[in-house]
């Protein structure tokens, strides 16, 4: 073809227009290769979504914590807590540590 034949072609006439050109050059600059480029959006987004699950994890968390140090205000929530996470005792007391075999099988797994 020549260039005569391809200038009288009806899709020439909106892709040869200069403000055609210019405008897509712009819409292609701006989706893929600006510091905010749509790609760009897209990984904030995802992040975002991420944070925000995260965010709502930690406060059912909080809450559950806030209910523990809640409970923990009495002083014998606060012994019995000791005793069963920190293995604590008082003056003259001998604590026994029972694991069953099945437990120790758990652990070895670890």
């Amino acid at each position: 073809m020549n260039w005569k034949k391809i200038k009288h072609k009806w899709w020439f006439k909106y892709v040869g227009n200069i403000y055609f050109l210019v405008s897509l050059i712009f819409v292609v600059w701006i989706s893929f290769f600006d510091n905010n480029s749509l790609l760009v959006h897209y990984e904030r987004k995802k992040e975002l979504e991420k944070l925000e699950n995260n965010k709502a994890q930690l406060q059912i968390k909080i809450k559950k914590d806030r209910a523990e140090r809640k409970k923990l205000q009495d002083r014998e929530e606060l012994e019995r807590f000791a005793r069963e996470k920190f293995y604590l005792k008082k003056e003259k007391e001998e604590i026994y540590l029972i694991e069953y075999q099945d437990s120790l099988k758990q652990q070895e797994n670890e």
